[in-house]
């Protein structure tokens, strides 16, 4: 098998995936030279399934490359049978439970879904009252409430405000609303009205001349809003408002939103 062969790569969980994708993939990045073929299988919840997908994964190794399989199996027996497969198997949750059961002198639940399901219902609400509020104070759409916004992301257009705000609600619970900066901020060289109360809780995004006009050119190519011209005006002008202001701020052009939102929550120090 060369690097540019597939190899096949399963995410199993008894309950949504999530945690195994996450943490699969990290790992994954780590081997930049190979390529993969992604599964997930979540809601694994009975011993027959299970071995269904045992039948599958053997079935692969059988005719190809060796799967690797990343299991978050909580429960107990339908672990043992994903353990069984022919596949590499990393197990994210069973390495680990006996190490705290044994710290902490308490079994574990072994009830999946606690993750992300509603195991922690204040917590949970929280996190979609935050979605709403996000939703609401998109792009500077509402200024309703601006006051209780723990951070205010401010940018030109197309730097990536939205999925951060969003992000950081549906994962981390933060209030986040963003605000759109346009050619009338930077001609007046100050912030727009409404943030001015509010600059201790803004943050900035830039990007770099390139990538911006890349990304506007997909939403409308060839107009003045997408060339190189504007775009670098609109960042140099952002910058030096976000330096006056002593707003911090942070480069989107090559950061994933996860990186965004953790230099965020870091740097404002917000906690859910």
């Amino acid at each position: 098998m060369t690097n540019d062969d597939l190899r096949p790569v399963y995410f199993l969980s008894d309950s949504t995936g999530i945690t195994a994708e996450t943490l699969g993939n990290t790992l994954l990045t780590q081997f930049p030279a190979n390529r993969f073929d992604r599964i997930t299988i979540p809601f694994i919840t009975t011993t027959e399934q299970a071995r269904s997908v045992v039948k599958i994964i053997d079935g692969l190794a059988a005719t190809g490359p060796q799967p690797i399989v990343f299991s978050t199996a909580v429960t107990s027996d339908i672990r043992q049978i994903l353990a069984t497969c022919k596949g590499i198997i990393v197990d994210l949750i069973g390495t680990h439970v006996g190490q705290l059961e044994r710290a902490l002198g308490t079994p574990a639940s072994g009830e999946p879904g606690r993750a992300h399901g509603l195991g922690n219902a204040v917590r949970y609400q929280s996190r979609m009252a935050a979605v709403e509020y996000a939703m609401e104070h998109d792009d500077g759409q509402s200024l309703r409430a601006l006051e209780k916004a723990q951070v205010i992301l401010v940018a030109p257009s197309r730097c990536g405000k939205t999925p951060t705000t969003m992000y950081l609600a549906l994962q981390h619970g933060i209030f986040a609303a963003n605000f759109p900066l346009v050619d009338e901020d930077f001609e007046r060289e100050g912030l727009p009205k409404p943030l001015k109360p509010f600059v201790s809780k803004c943050f900035g995004l830039s990007s770099n001349p390139q990538r911006l006009s890349q990304i506007r050119t997909e939403r409308r190519r060839g107009s003045p809003y997408a060339s190189l011209r504007q775009c670098g005006f609109e960042l140099r002008s952002a910058e030096q408002l976000y330096v006056s202001h002593r707003i911090p701020y942070l480069n989107s052009a090559t950061v994933s939103v996860e990186e965004m939102a953790a230099t965020i929550l870091q740097k404002m120090n917000l906690k859910h």
